[in-house]
């Protein structure tokens, strides 16, 4: 079975131009359900999985999508690498609206979000030192050069709970801690991507510059929309471009990342929560 490439949409990313779509999914997960059905198709000659992760027009805030169904949903279908593409706000001048940051660092300032598949009886600690994928994330970097874009690669991306925008305040300060950019979704959708051992990496779209900017406009969603309606083509150019680097096998440890993890002897698992997580830890408990 070929390895599937998932992409999660988010802002100005409502489909995939090329997809030759197969079948629209309906799914349900031991978590509920995803924000949206799962497009599937393939994107020259490679199967692709699509979601929507603010669901079918726009309709569900940050803090209401359901990351663990989301995830979980695409890992049923065969996902191994998952590619996010976000709009995000730039704390750095030199990362400018309309250019792209391929992120290698998380800051998680969230609040009211399940950042786990794990509990209820069965215990994991996972290492997420490096949340995202080295070699998926140099393959972004990559494409959205070899598109026509100025692509960024490295930086923290702060994940705060929205829906409101910062106050300079908080501006100003995480531009002094060092982070480079500033979104509301990254955080836990990059964790249970790796609890589920895929392969994660963000395209983020950078479509403004907060509020810390003292000559330009304070962010709003105006500017965030205007900036990536402009930037449509080079996403879609790059998801075309990241499709055809691919390779079959996969060289790094995202798909490793239970090893070792689990600390829960198997016999102590209440048999409700071993279903829930039967495809997660199935094959690490047998």
């Amino acid at each position: 079975m070929r390895s599937v490439l998932g992409i999660i949409g988010g802002t100005g990313l409502q489909e995939i131009r090329g997809l030759k779509i197969v079948e629209q999914r309906t799914l349900e997960t031991p978590f509920g359900s995803p924000s949206s059905p799962v497009t599937l198709g393939e994107l020259e000659g490679e199967p692709i999985a699509f979601l929507l992760r603010h669901g079918e027009g726009h309709h569900i805030l940050p803090s209401e999508v359901n990351y663990r169904a989301n995830i979980h949903a695409l890992k049923q279908l065969g996902v191994e690498r998952l590619l996010s593409i976000s709009a995000c706000g730039s704390l750095r001048e030199e990362h400018a609206p309309g250019q792209v940051v391929i992120p290698d660092q998380i800051f998680d300032l969230t609040r009211n979000r399940v950042r786990t598949f794990f509990g209820e009886g069965l215990v994991a600690h996972v290492s997420v030192a490096d949340p995202f994928c080295p070699v998926l994330s140099a393959w972004s970097a990559e494409s959205v050069r070899a598109a026509g874009g100025d692509a960024h690669q490295g930086g923290a991306l702060v994940t705060i709970e929205g829906p409101r925008f910062s106050t300079r305040a908080e501006s100003n300060v995480l531009r002094a801690w060092g982070m480079a950019l500033i979104g509301m979704t990254a955080s836990p959708e990059a964790f249970l991507a790796r609890e589920a051992e895929m392969c994660f990496a963000a395209m983020a779209h950078v479509t403004d510059y907060d509020v810390w900017h003292a000559t330009l406009e304070p962010v709003t969603v105006e500017v965030v929309v205007r900036t990536l309606l402009a930037n449509t083509e080079l996403i879609q150019r790059s998801i075309l471009d990241l499709v055809r680097r691919l390779q079959p096998d996969r060289t790094c440890a995202c798909g490793h990342a239970l090893e070792g993890a689990i600390v829960t002897r198997p016999d102590r698992i209440p048999p409700e929560t071993r279903r829930r997580l039967a495809l997660l830890v199935d094959r690490h408990l047998d």
